[in-house]
């Protein structure tokens, strides 16, 4: 909960007072735009590039963008994209070499030319941050490509007020409230004025604050602040089973119903090209026609394409029930075996960008034999 004595207020201007001072610091801006009929992460030069007035509605397979009847800047649902682009791109080089007089010389990965401040990012998403850092940053072999963008990454976070029609991070503890993982929280209010309550994580963000025209947040405005969010929470449309993920999901490894969603599933991969932690790549070597010249690129992958499980004679999981089974037991399940924490955030990408409207609140509920 917010305190008085720690929460602060900003107006509109407050608001692009931050942006300037991030500009100053060199930071790169990247934060929600409308772009190409979504809301997704773009770079931003000022305030008024987010994407005001603008929500989105979203059921399975379905995303709509939305004129709201307000100018709430923040109100929106996770869109196709999130930070897992900025930090750990779809495309990458690993290593080139280069055959010369001496001998062979090799290069690493190219250094990021940017500093990433991630602005209006929503709780889910700072969860998955989270999470792809203790996957690629915190494990015996860190990852140098999203290492290398992740460190001095600023995180300025959004509170959700209002959620999306398939979001569940309520019932996966990962929002809608910021709890942590963040540089500067901010929580959108626009009844009585449009503000923004605003509260430092991290001495960064202290820093930060420190430069903008805030004031001391009155009883009024952190209350309502509070209700937002609680509202968004106990409105939020969709939930997953409340019973241990790991242990459903292993109980249930011969299911019958995994043939029932493969009948469904296209084994198209948009579920993992838009989830905010899914994190598997492929690696392709390329040389030139002469020898003198290698290359080592690595690219998003996905356990649905029928040649990520390919071993010698072919692949261990040549069908759609295998390859589904597989991605939702890791995301729910064995994923805390591996990192000690779940795999999914409940954003509710999967669902809507999902061209065949399959729900993974839904399965998981047919799978603890919820008929809900």
């Amino acid at each position: 909960m917010r305190t008085g004595d720690t929460a602060q207020l900003i107006d509109m201007a407050g608001l692009e007072a931050l942006f300037g001072a991030l500009h100053e610091r060199d930071y790169t801006i990247i934060g929600p735009a409308v772009r190409d009929g979504t809301v997704t992460m773009a770079e931003l030069d000022t305030a008024a590039e987010l994407p005001w007035g603008w929500s989105a509605d979203t059921e399975p397979g379905r995303y709509r963008l939305r004129r709201r009847a307000d100018e709430a800047g923040f109100a929106h649902c996770a869109g196709p994209q999130s930070v897992k682009n900025v930090l750990h791109p779809p495309r990458a080089r690993l290593w080139s070499a280069d055959r010369t007089a001496d001998g062979i010389t090799t290069t690493g990965p190219e250094p990021p030319a940017e500093r990433y401040a991630l602005v209006g990012v929503h709780p889910c998403d700072v969860a998955a941050l989270a999470v792809l850092d203790r996957v690629l940053a915190h494990g015996e072999h860190p990852d140098p490509v999203y290492t290398a963008r992740r460190d001095g990454t600023l995180v300025v976070t959004a509170e959700c007020t209002e959620p999306g029609g398939t979001c569940f991070c309520a019932s996966m503890g990962t929002g809608p409230a910021a709890t942590g993982g963040y540089d500067l929280a901010l929580t959108e209010l626009i009844d009585g004025g449009h503000r923004f309550l605003i509260r430092a994580g991290s001495p960064a963000g202290a820093d930060l604050l420190a430069l903008l025209p805030a004031r001391p947040a009155s009883p009024t405005d952190v209350a309502a602040a509070d209700t937002a969010v609680e509202h968004a929470a106990a409105t939020m449309p969709r939930r997953m089973p409340d019973r241990p993920l790991p242990e459903l999901i292993a109980a249930n490894r011969e299911s019958p119903y995994w043939a029932d969603v493969a009948s469904r599933c296209l084994t198209c991969g948009n579920c993992t090209m838009v989830c905010p932690t899914c994190f598997c790549v492929s690696t392709t070597d390329v040389t030139d026609l002469s020898g003198e010249h290698a290359e080592r690129w690595r690219q998003w992958d996905s356990c649905f394409s029928v040649g990520f499980s390919y071993l010698h004679g072919g692949p261990v999981r040549p069908g759609g029930a295998s390859r589904y089974r597989q991605w939702i037991s890791h995301k729910l399940g064995t994923w805390h075996e591996q990192f000690g924490m779940s795999g999914c955030v409940g954003c509710g990408r999967c669902t809507a960008w999902c061209p065949a409207g399959i729900d993974i609140t839904r399965e998981a509920a047919a799978l603890a034999g919820d008929p809900s």
